[in-house]
């Protein structure tokens, strides 16, 4: 039997929001967990959220509890939730630390808002849904549209329909560790 535990050891961060993209947050998560990753959503203060299409997430903490040194990665999922995320400087403290430790920063749709925010995209190449292309253009960003963009430790896909390319690029940076 194979090794099922090959992120053992690894924490990684989700944002969670009101209408985030279900799938975006639930795919990746049980993808990690199933290669023995633990995950920790954390929540802008309310203990649950209803996923665009209804899917409920009970978050483990606050962004105000969270310490960024603690977790190997962070990945933001798209819907609605991303709007509100970026509106709170703790998220866009945490997503920035997290980035400029070198740690993989993966985010999804319009979850690209959030690093906007943050101000950590000028200069580098990204994809995400084509609703907002325009805003990553406008921050400095070279978008692709291909399901899935590498560029350093930022990993970036356009819907749910990329999450097996997304998934896949988030573990393989998760075992090369961070970037210098």
């Amino acid at each position: 039997m194979a090794d099922t535990a090959t992120l053992s050891g690894k924490r990684v961060l989700f944002f969670a929001g009101p209408l985030y993209e279900d799938l975006e947050l639930w795919y990746p998560k049980i993808r990690l967990e199933e290669e023995g990753a633990a995950t920790t959503i954390a929540g802008l203060g309310e203990p649950t959220y209803q996923g665009k299409r209804g899917y409920p997430v009970t978050v483990d903490t606050s962004i105000h509890h969270i310490d960024a040194r603690d977790f190997d990665a962070l990945v933001i999922p798209g819907g609605f939730a991303p709007d509100q995320l970026r509106r709170h400087e703790r998220v866009l403290e945490i997503t920035r630390e997290i980035f400029h430790a070198g740690k993989p920063v993966a985010f999804i749709c319009h979850a690209g808002w959030v690093p906007i925010s943050a101000k950590i995209l000028k200069g580098k190449r990204a994809t995400s849904v084509r609703a907002i292309k325009d805003d990553l253009e406008n921050a400095g960003v070279t978008w692709e549209d291909r399901a899935v963009v590498v560029d350093g430790n930022l990993i970036s896909s356009r819907t749910p329909a990329d999450l097996p390319q997304f998934c896949k690029a988030l573990i393989a940076a998760l075992h090369h560790g961070p970037q210098d």
